[in-house]
């Protein structure tokens, strides 16, 4: 967010009048930070010994509004370290602001401000609106209070976090609490357990799902998918294994610069009387093992590009509190490839990657998404030749610029080993994560010793481009459940068709019908059930399955079947066999006859 524009200015305030206010109620509250943020501002409270309750929001929001109405003028002051502090005592903020000036003293800050408005004062830099009689009393709303350790640490003391949403116009904010409400009718931790996608088992482990039979055949059909589409493109699918010797993480650099994400190593003695033990790490990326397919067998520039493709699982050690859902894990299944090339390939190659993207994201119609060319900054993390970073950085912006393509740059947002651009999708709120990646990497063909011969017999170094378009199962199917809302397309939804035979007498209709169709290899299911026909189509419904076939003795007697599909209430009766040639035309072509929830909202 701009730091001079109004609304970072109004939440800014904003966030200086809940303190003011929670003083107010609570006169022996210490405060620690309030800064804005996408969606309003929140501030960090210590309580001490009384208890914040959650009712007393309404109050404060109250006596915010007050506080807007009197118009108090934000006023600047400047001092140096010892004011500071002593200000700051004076304020009775002996504890939290004390340790930020000193902190903040010890990295070379000499000046510090404090802005006031009427009897309130703060430590911050600002900027601020004129007077909090230019804040929007009806555009923001308290709406939640949460536990956050004092600068982030667990070590710290645990504050009270008060969050806010703060918009510029009464119609944004109601705006975003629907758009809210939607989202959070679409979670996909709340529809993968309505729609039986996974499981999360204290017996297994934090972020290491359990994937349920519906789940599964989501699963298998985007890998079906990535399948066919990689073989299109000219790339082979390899295998690798889930562990590997610490010398490979060594070589590859994964243990110097990714050490803190992998899982502790596993100490293997070959035989019973070895003295010593070998280190084992769980694979926490599958490109040292690619590097290693490639260097087993000779290559020559006839040979490249060498694309080389795998679904393969890895694991890294999250921190607890980040792990959600499918989107945070510690076990994920990626869609990966490492395409080796020489350096004059690079260009046409990297055009080729991204039309297959295109492709993948039009199938599963995807379109909030931006590029953003992640390169280094200079940090110690960035490892390699500075020379080959700016060329890679260099050609990937060229490419893109020569596709018209419109991109943003993120420093320091590269990988250690490259830039790369990374895909960045929007969920329904509006909040941007990355599912697809493009990376550049110079290094790795030197560190593993990948050569080819060239045109004139000499040994090269391949430039080597990592990829992973559906980014991981996990990631991805976290993505398309919000997105669609959980009614996945008929090619990946876990049951394509569920008919429902209106009386016994038409069963033997259509249980042929069923088995026609799952001798073809489709996800059919009969309801066979007690129910009512009304909760019939109620509950099947529910479960979001795409084609509803109901069969009455007129459908038997015409050989039709009448079809009412997710989300709409019409129904058309056609024939049987007109039906069954659709449906199959509709799966091979991995169609979606209907717009996805996230791209409707």
């Amino acid at each position: 967010m701009d730091e001079n524009s109004n609304l970072y200015k109004i939440r800014h305030s904003m966030a200086h009048v809940l303190a003011q206010a929670v003083q107010e109620v609570y006169p022996k509250v210490k405060l620690g930070f309030g800064p804005p943020i996408d969606t309003g501002f929140y501030y960090d409270f210590d309580f001490s010994e009384e208890e914040f309750a959650e009712n007393k929001l309404k109050e404060i929001e109250k006596r915010m509004k007050k506080i807007i109405g009197r118009k108090q003028e934000f006023l600047y002051s400047e001092t140096d370290v010892d004011g500071a502090v002593a200000k700051l005592e004076e304020l009775g903020e002996g504890e939290y602001k004390i340790e930020n000036v000193r902190n903040l003293h010890s990295r070379g800050v000499e000046k510090f401000s404090f802005y006031q408005n009427g009897d309130f004062a703060d430590l911050c830099e600002g900027p601020h609106v004129p007077d909090t009689g230019a804040l929007p009393a009806k555009a923001f709303k308290l709406d939640r209070v949460a536990g956050a350790y004092w600068l982030g640490s667990e070590k710290n003391k645990q504050l009270t976090r008060i969050y806010a949403l703060c918009f510029e116009t009464p119609e944004e904010l109601q705006g975003f609490l629907e758009r809210r409400r939607i989202a959070e009718q679409f979670d996909h931790k709340k529809l993968g357990k309505e729609l039986d996608i996974y499981h999360i088992d204290d017996m297994v482990g934090k972020g290491l799902p359990l994937w349920l039979p519906n789940g599964t055949v989501i699963r298998d059909e985007v890998e079906k998918y990535a399948n066919e589409m990689e073989f299109r493109y000219g790339y082979k699918r390899v295998s690798t294994p889930h562990i590997a010797k610490e010398e490979l993480y060594l070589t590859s650099g994964h243990l110097p610069h990714y050490a803190d994400s992998m899982f502790p190593p596993m100490e293997v003695k070959e035989h019973d009387h070895d003295e010593c033990t070998e280190k084992f790490y769980l694979k926490a990326m599958n490109c040292p093992h690619h590097h290693l397919i490639f260097k087993s067998r000779p290559h020559s520039y006839r040979d490249l590009p060498l694309r080389l493709a795998e679904y393969g699982t890895c694991y890294r050690y999250e921190q607890s509190g980040e792990l959600s859902g499918l989107l945070r894990v510690r076990c994920m299944t990626m869609n990966d490839a490492h395409i080796y090339i020489s350096l004059d390939q690079f260009e046409s190659e990297f055009r080729r990657t991204m039309e297959m993207y295109k492709e993948f994201y039009d199938t599963f119609k995807l379109t909030q998404y931006s590029f953003r060319l992640s390169v280094r900054d200079d940090s110690e993390k960035f490892v390699g030749d500075p020379a080959l970073w700016a060329k890679a950085e260099a050609l990937l912006a060229k490419v893109m610029d020569e596709m018209e393509i419109p991109y943003y740059i993120g420093e320091g947002e590269a990988a250690f080993y490259g830039p790369k651009i990374d895909i960045q999708f929007k969920n329904l709120m509006g909040r941007e994560e990355t599912v697809s990646t493009i990376q550049v990497d110079f290094q790795s063909g030197d560190k593993f010793d990948l050569k080819y011969v060239d045109a004139d017999g000499n040994d090269q170094i391949p430039v080597i481009m990592h990829r992973a378009p559906l980014s991981t199962h996990e990631r991805f199917i976290s993505f398309l459940l919000e997105y669609y809302g959980g009614a996945f397309p008929t090619w990946c939804a876990p049951v394509q068709v569920c008919m429902l035979p209106v009386q016994d007498s038409c069963l033997e209709f259509t249980n042929a019908l069923a088995d026609e169709l799952t001798q073809d290899f489709f996800r059919v299911e009969v309801d066979n059930s007690n129910n009512t026909f009304n909760k019939k189509i109620r509950t099947n419904t529910k479960r979001k399955i795409p084609i509803l076939l109901i069969i009455g003795e007129q459908e038997v007697a015409d050989q039709t079947v009448t079809v009412r599909r997710y989300g709409s209430r019409d129904q058309v009766t056609i024939s049987r066999d007109e039906f069954v040639a659709t449906f199959k035309a509709e799966v091979k072509e991995r169609k979606m006859l209907r717009e996805p929830m996230g791209s409707i909202i």
